[in-house]
């Protein structure tokens, strides 16, 4: 068998054409990580369609993902079984004639239709009881070293030994749609910040990007604030801080964040979706990390910079929601000028290049 250098993976039988279907995760960062195994799959089984289950929320990551084929769009809810969905999505499965489904979440929900449908190959972790839900089995994913090695060693052959390094995530927005999009928001042509102040979990919102923003339009920088509809009101505030040069671009459609992710000079974040996606998309990466530990949570495809607090903060990284102690010095001691400094150097260096 041939090998791959990219992955590392045997290269199998080059006449099975029977599509794949791959269950996510369906957190936008740790959707925006899966690719790795997609790129696995493909090196493994190059004539094999990818298809990839999506919610709508993440759907719009789908169309800049090189490798897949399709996203089969299927909102379940997450505090509920919802057998009637689950049985609609089951007949859509059975429909498209998948030969493997490759399950990521280790629980019970995500691996019901694949069964139900009957797909031949259903490939997943040990969790939750699904004995008679999966047919192959792997064993180890608490002893795997990293997240990555966790999703790629599904893709791989049962046994098969972890590669010293997975190709990374990669999202591909074409130059032409980038330009499109900065001409259909009025925006200008000169270098921009994107600046991403929402995370799941308050605890890792930095406390300052309204301080920055300004520093940035001070400057003579543009800046855009991206997210969610849950980011709108923080980025009101950090409009009004900043003045013209700063533009709220929050809203309902991720495709928007992603577009302003590709078309900034650099994007600077909490550990969240919106940090992985601008990693992915090439464009330098800032991410600001308190609770969280980067080594587990950067970007795979790396960071134009890590920023942490200074001080010493006993806590740290507690991986919790929200802070319940020492008043959340691990964000609250970053200084809006620390960020602001190190964006400035990235950005230089970017132009450089």
């Amino acid at each position: 068998m041939n090998r791959d250098s990219s992955s590392q993976a045997p290269v199998e039988d080059l006449a099975d054409t029977r599509p794949i279907l791959i269950v996510p995760y369906m957190w936008i960062g740790d959707f925006v990580r899966g690719h790795t195994v997609v790129r696995v799959l493909k090196a493994r089984w190059p004539n094999r369609p990818v298809d990839l289950l999506v919610s709508t929320q993440c759907a719009p990551l789908v169309d800049y993902m090189p490798g897949v084929r399709s996203g089969i769009v299927w909102d379940l809810p997450r505090s509920r079984l919802a057998l009637a969905r689950q049985w609609g999505l089951a007949k859509l499965l059975r429909a498209n004639h998948y030969g493997t489904a490759l399950m990521l979440p280790r629980t019970w929900k995500c691996a019901l239709a694949p069964a139900l449908a009957g797909v031949p190959e259903r490939i997943g972790f040990v969790g939750e009881a699904r004995f008679g839900l999966l047919n192959q089995w792997r064993w180890g994913e608490r002893h795997l070293p990293r997240f990555v090695d966790t999703l790629a060693a599904l893709a791989q052959p049962d046994g098969a030994p972890l590669a010293p390094e997975w190709p990374v995530p990669q999202l591909v927005v074409p130059a032409g749609e980038r330009e499109r999009w900065r001409q259909g928001n009025g925006l200008g042509t000169g270098p921009a910040i994107a600046l991403a102040p929402g995370s799941v979990g308050s605890s890792k919102r930095w406390t300052y990007y309204a301080e920055a923003a300004k520093l940035f339009a001070e400057q003579g920088l543009d800046v855009w604030v991206v997210g969610g509809p849950a980011e709108k009101s923080m980025a009101t505030a950090i409009v009004a801080a900043g003045g013209p040069r700063v533009r709220d671009l929050t809203g309902n459609d991720l495709r928007n964040g992603i577009l302003a992710a590709a078309s900034a000079s650099v994007a600077i974040s909490n550990d969240s979706g919106l940090m992985h996606i601008a990693a992915a998309v090439g464009t330098p990466t800032m991410g600001i990390f308190g609770p969280t530990n980067p080594y587990l949570w950067a970007p795979l495809n790396g960071l134009a910079a890590t920023i942490q607090t200074k001080s010493v903060v006993p806590c740290q990284p507690c991986q919790r929601p929200v802070c319940t102690m020492n008043e959340h010095r691990c964000m609250r001691d970053i200084p809006a000028t620390d960020v602001v400094d190190a964006a400035r150097r990235v950005v230089a260096e970017a132009t450089g290049r």
